[in-house]
């Protein structure tokens, strides 16, 4: 009869340091089945996340309804696939407490009354829940995966990467403003998105994730250009798509990047040197294909930014402003858009549906529980996500999480001025990389690993 600490010895190594996960775990047996209903679960994972941006960035209620199904559907996946082991191992991250205590707060805001837009807060709620659910199903799915399936999972994120990437060039040049070539929307239209910023916001998140692909190979590896091909291709593409804070979160994201790669003893310094290269042909390459619309609006942008942020800023103050009224208990999340109309100083004949930063708005809806756990949520994360980072990047399943950390950082970035996590696209794909970031480092990886060849 093994013991706890045994079980334990056997799910995860730790250095002497860093504190142990909380696992639940029974005695397996000595035999495991087949790890099919795991590896379809992986694979139901990744097309969920891969499709939902191509359905407009699944904001209509039945793209995001659908996502929520298929989270309950890789919960029991994963259930089935524990019985089926004879062992329930269960990872609990210290992320999921504020994701709790923000799903209590809103069942409180619905239950007492105190939502000024019940409707929205109850959509909320499900959506929180939903990736929350996918959050915690994709550590459970990758914290013993093995190097090949982490390896899988990154190639076919960089194939996926570059597809949307060619396709919303294509679409840019043969039919812009136009969703699919035939759907009227706007100028702010780019990929399968209406707004050119989401669509930068998911580019940001895959594109490192790929780079970190790329570097985790050795240096002759003949998939190395390859790879970093498809992510020039991408930041070419985020160049086009005309989003600011995009290339904002891009310059940040390579920043980080550049500097563990330059502090770090791998032979993989030359990538600093390679990176820098990339990024100026990236910027002749853009200069070459744009036919003067997005350089134009940049040039009028940088000599008259109170076009740009003049909006902006104030729909900030007037958010500063309901918070301070709702201060207490905030009021309601999701309920922005409904609570804003009397705090509403813009002069525009549209519906402002969010604040155009997620930080304000979040605290709006939350109150003083969310200036709370909004700082604590952050520091959860960059400590899970970038502690013992020397011992993460021995292995090429280490450089895959730090890549989706990296990808995480640079939507937190801009959504100091976007509103990308209230896409339910984009927020199931930040649900799975803060996840995978976020994992300690598993044995069975450990042991598998691959020194950075494939």
């Amino acid at each position: 009869m093994k013991t706890s600490e045994h079980i334990l010895r056997d799910h995860v190594i730790l250095s002497p340091d860093e504190p142990s996960p909380r696992l639940l775990t029974l005695p397996r047996p000595e035999q495991e089945p087949s790890r099919a209903i795991r590896t379809s679960a992986r694979i139901i994972l990744v097309g969920l996340l891969m499709i939902a941006p191509l359905l407009f960035g699944a904001v209509q209620s039945w793209a995001w309804g659908g996502i929520t199904v298929l989270a309950v559907v890789l919960m029991f996946l994963w259930g089935l696939d524990s019985v089926r082991r004879g062992s329930v191992g269960i990872l609990c991250s210290p992320l999921l407490i504020p994701v709790i205590a923000v799903l209590i707060l809103c069942a409180v805001q619905m239950r007492g009354g105190l939502s000024l837009d019940y409707t929205a807060t109850r959509e909320a709620f499900i959506k929180l829940a939903t990736f929350g659910t996918l959050f915690f199903v994709s550590q459970q799915l990758y914290f013993s995966a093995s190097t090949r399936a982490w390896r899988i999972t990154g190639v076919a994120i960089a194939i996926y990467m570059f597809a949307m990437a060619v396709f919303a060039i294509v679409q840019y040049f043969a039919s812009p403003g136009l969703l699919y070539g035939y759907l009227p929307e706007s100028n702010s239209v780019f990929g399968p998105y209406v707004n050119h910023g989401n669509y930068a916001g998911l580019m940001e998140m895959l594109i490192p994730f790929t780079v970190t692909l790329a570097i985790s190979l050795r240096w002759r590896h003949p998939a190395k250009p390859f790879l970093l091909f498809l992510a020039f291709l991408s930041v070419v593409s985020v160049f086009l798509s005309g989003s600011r804070a995009g290339l904002v979160s891009l310059a940040v994201e390579f920043a980080v990047l550049a500097f563990v790669l330059a502090s770090s003893r791998s032979n993989q310094r030359q990538m600093v040197l390679a990176g820098l290269a990339a990024a100026c042909l990236a910027v002749a390459f853009f200069y070459w294909l744009d036919p003067g619309d997005v350089w134009g609006r940049w040039q009028q942008m940088a000599s008259r930014p109170e076009l740009a942020l003049g909006s902006r800023q104030t729909i900030a103050s007037d958010s500063l402003r309901m918070t301070r009224d709702h201060l207490a208990h905030g009021v309601g999340l999701g309920a922005f858009q409904t609570a804003y109309t009397p705090y509403q100083t813009v002069a525009t004949d549209l519906s402002i549906d969010y604040a155009h930063n997620d930080y304000l708005q979040f605290i709006a809806e939350t109150g003083v529980s969310g200036m709370i756990l909004l700082p604590v949520s952050l520091g959860l994360f960059f400590v899970l996500a970038f502690r013992h980072l020397p011992r993460r990047l021995q292995q090429q399943s280490g450089w895959l999480q730090f890549g989706a950390a990296v990808g995480v950082c640079g939507l937190l970035v801009h959504s100091f001025s976007e509103f990308n996590l209230h896409i339910p696209a984009n927020a199931a794909w930040f649900s799975f990389l803060a996840g995978i970031a976020t994992l300690p480092i598993s044995q069975s990886r450990h042991r598998r690993r691959s020194h950075g060849h494939l």
